[in-house]
């Protein structure tokens, strides 16, 4: 068995049928598998479960809302792939780029600026 890191997209739809904006989360899930092919099935099964509006409760914005699972963004074989996670194992990445050092000093501080998500 083989560990996967799973980037899970989480979007917000709204009840009130006016999609106005697109809030969504990516998730990462750690997932045990025999091979991609069955991390990816069991990454999108396990995402499903998070699909809902907690019995009619759950808003976005004070707008009655429902989490839908939009699909898997990538899929990644861990560090140490054969072995069960421990502290300090690396379990996913981003590779991101932007246009300039300003731009790379703005990331740093936590600000806004556009990035490219490779």
């Amino acid at each position: 068995m083989n560990w996967y890191a799973a980037h899970v997209i989480m979007v917000v739809k709204f009840k009130d049928d006016v999609q106005d904006k697109y809030p969504f989360w990516e998730n990462i899930i750690l997932i045990e598998a025999r091979d991609s092919d069955e991390a990816f099935s069991k990454a999108a099964e396990r995402a499903r479960l998070n699909e809902g509006d907690d019995n009619n409760s759950f808003t976005w914005e004070d707008r009655p809302s429902t989490w839908c699972f939009a699909g898997i963004r990538k899929l990644l074989t861990c560090q140490n792939y054969n072995e069960r996670p421990s502290n300090g194992t690396e379990i996913s990445y981003l590779e991101m780029e932007v246009s300039s050092q300003e731009d790379f000093s703005r990331v740093l501080k936590g600000e806004s600026v556009v990035v490219v998500c490779h």
